[in-house]
């Protein structure tokens, strides 16, 4: 097996004007890691280093509110929006996998996501794609993550125009699957105030899960923490170059794949340095598709010695599932084949 390795790619060919040569090179390059391992790194991906800089101030005064503060904006799970406290959520219960304990994901989060009133003239709804809410007290937090959310939704549509490429279908193929797309924004932030938690060999920073959705784009510090589960069983530490962004497949790519490209379970370990978690910060903006769009296995992934993984459900359906089990506490029956890999590789 070879050593695992996340490729950087310069996708600045699909982002602005590029030759055929160079957009093939890309293409291969990504069809390449979506079949490996199922991360890449992007550079040339065109967001400006103020975007990105505000945003980090942003997430820094939300944050720092104190957690009263913070309880204000708790949101009904299904929803997506808003705070997540500390311990709240079990993302490896979105796999049906049991956590060592309940509910024992430490991160903090807060979401934003594309509403509803966005989408005219589709079938939309306030269920699927609920407002937003804002915290009042930060004045630099609601500016920074719009401005920062576009961009990250414009990469996003960089990349599937790749992906259509690499799958062989037309072009615009993403496009009746994403035109009402559930995009979300989730902020994480990992450093607590002393004595906020207890540190112990149960504390999760975020339990092994995967995507739920299409393609994730995240930025995040350069701080160890995430790692991210190889072909050959093993837990691998990934940080982000300087200046890249990280994207990793969700589980519509692979159904549509059949399992061909890769919806990699990852994971975030608290980086725990003399007692004390050290600071990290990540925003992941999730490209999950249309919340009616039907996923199943492309036909020329399936033939008869290579047949259907998967049967065919709504992105709203398989949402709903994996949600119920990181936020509910619900075990996601479903997830067989993922979580299979993840007990595989806790054994």
């Amino acid at each position: 097996m070879a050593r695992f390795h996340v490729p950087t790619i310069d996708i600045s060919a699909w982002v602005g004007p590029g030759s055929p040569e160079a957009r093939a090179a890309v293409v291969a390059a990504v069809d390449h890691a979506c079949r490996t391992v199922g991360f890449m790194q992007i550079v040339g991906h065109g967001i400006p280093d103020a975007v990105i800089e505000d945003l980090k101030a942003g997430l820094d005064e939300f944050f720092a509110l104190p957690l009263e503060t913070k309880k204000r904006y708790v949101r009904p799970a299904g929803e997506n929006r808003g705070y997540s406290p500390p311990k709240s959520e079990s993302l490896s219960y979105s796999l049906g996998v049991d956590p060592v304990t309940r509910m024992n994901d430490f991160f903090e989060a807060f979401n934003v996501g594309t509403s509803w009133a966005e989408y005219p003239g589709t079938t939309a709804t306030a269920h699927d794609y609920a407002a937003n809410t804002w915290p009042a007290e930060s004045t630099t937090f609601e500016p920074a993550v719009s401005a920062y959310y576009a961009e990250a939704r414009r990469v996003a549509h960089a990349l599937t125009r790749v992906f259509a490429d690499a799958l062989r279908v037309p072009g615009d193929f993403f496009d009746a699957l994403t035109d009402h797309s559930i995009d979300v924004l989730r902020m994480n932030n990992y450093a607590l105030p002393p004595g906020a938690i207890e540190l112990g060999a149960e504390l999760t920073g975020m339990g092994e899960h995967t995507d739920f959705g299409l393609v994730t784009v995240l930025w995040a510090d350069r701080v160890a923490g995430l790692q991210v589960l190889g072909q050959d069983g093993s837990w691998n530490d990934v940080s982000p170059a300087q200046g890249a962004l990280l994207v990793n497949l969700g589980d519509v790519a692979a159904r549509l794949t059949n399992d061909k490209w890769m919806s990699t379970l990852h994971r975030v370990k608290p980086p725990v340095i003399d007692g004390t978690i050290e600071r990290r910060r990540s925003a992941a903006f999730f490209h999950d598709g249309n919340a009616d769009a039907v996923i199943a296995p492309l036909p020329h992934f399936v033939s008869p010695g290579s047949p259907a993984l998967y049967d065919p459900v709504t992105v709203r359906e398989h949402i709903t599932a994996k949600l119920a089990g990181s936020r509910a506490g619900r075990k996601n029956v479903s997830a067989v084949r993922e979580a299979a890999r993840v007990t595989a590789s806790l054994g």
